[in-house]
């Protein structure tokens, strides 16, 4: 019976959680752009012009705020790696890596005769450099949010490659913010207390305070891929930016109930972050002349960090088909060699 409960008690607060998580504040679902990713499923392969324009954004765009401690300029000349070439199988030795790397500029780890850190040009052994000191630093730089690193952010995050390119791609288009005079609901506060009874100057008095111009996400201009709102259904309701400095994007996880206006059951989908967007089209020039617009960017960083998440799944996958045939030869021959050798012997 106490099993019985204890059971009853967490189906209970499951339901709980699913009615809370469907009545609002859920992010977005992640999406995959248009034609999925190449290297899904058992046989899938990173596309390595891709990898070569993510990397390419994430040294002009991204590695100004955030780091990738993991990772070093010789794993992009590794097998699978987006700089391979098989006549240097040694990464540290490939002219394009060093060239990537020594146009990064890092810190000496030893002084100098007068005690000071000079700095020198990256070598392929050298980890990615970061670009803050320390954590303390990354929050005082940010308003107090640390930008996450970026080593296996596609691993840490549910959707995997198709939540950083939906977070990139998803932010509000500039049409759908605009600043207009926003009444705060009125505030009711009891009157003085003259100390007679029923005096009708006891009773609570409401106070109204002044419009004030906001900042505001008119929602029924947002496009949210795989939610489809309902006509009228956010009329001229939209969502507060507060407090300043903080950004709307429907794929983040959080609540957007207190800045909206509106019926708080119909509060659209995400959160607020301190990252504003990013990937404005045309803010880096790709080599091979592909058109950089925000989802062509946000596709090909997403793509360099899901391999960088896990740089040797091409080799891994390359592998694993002929292990798979091989065991199942081995399956067949184990079991017609069980059936062979215990033939005359009852079961």
């Amino acid at each position: 019976m106490k099993a019985f409960r204890i059971l009853a008690a967490g189906l209970a607060g499951l339901s709980l959680a699913a009615m809370a998580h469907a009545e609002g504040g859920a992010a977005a679902h992640p999406h995959e752009p248009e034609g999925g990713w190449p290297f899904d499923g058992i046989t899938g392969q990173f596309d390595m012009p891709s990898l070569q324009r993510g990397y390419q954004v994430y040294r002009e765009v991204c590695s100004s705020c955030h780091s990738m401690k993991l990772m070093s300029y010789r794993n992009l000349g590794e097998p699978g790696g987006p700089f391979y070439d098989p006549d240097y199988p040694n990464p540290n030795d490939n002219p394009f890596v060093k060239a990537l790397a020594a146009d990064v500029e890092i810190q000496s780890p030893t002084p100098n005769e007068v005690g000071d850190y000079d700095f020198r040009p990256a070598m392929p052994a050298d980890q990615f450099r970061s670009p803050y000191a320390n954590v303390n630093a990354a929050r005082a730089a940010n308003n107090g949010a640390a930008p996450p690193d970026l080593s296996v952010i596609v691993k840490a995050r549910h959707g995997g490659a198709s939540y950083v390119y939906s977070l990139l791609s998803g932010y509000p288009h500039e049409d759908a913010i605009s600043t207009r005079e926003v009444t705060p609901a009125a505030v009711t506060t009891p009157a003085s207390d003259n100390g007679t009874p029923d005096d009708p100057s006891d009773d609570v008095a409401e106070v109204s305070t002044p419009a004030e111009m906001q900042t505001i996400i008119d929602m029924s201009k947002v496009d949210i891929a795989g939610h489809e709102a309902a006509e009228g259904e956010h009329g001229d309701a939209g969502l507060l930016i507060q407090p300043a400095g903080q950004y709307y994007n429907p794929y983040m996880a959080g609540d957007t109930t207190p800045q909206y206006i509106g019926d708080p059951r119909r509060s659209p989908p995400g959160g607020f972050l301190a990252m504003g967007p990013q990937l404005t089209p045309g803010r880096v020039t790709f080599a091979d002349g592909t058109e950089a617009t925000t989802e062509q960017m946000a596709h090909d960083v997403a793509q360099f960090l899901a391999w960088a998440s896990e740089p040797k799944q091409i080799t891994r996958k390359s592998l694993g088909l002929p292990v798979m045939i091989y065991l199942g030869i081995l399956s067949v021959l184990l079991w017609f060699s069980y059936k062979r050798i215990w033939r005359k012997v009852e079961h």
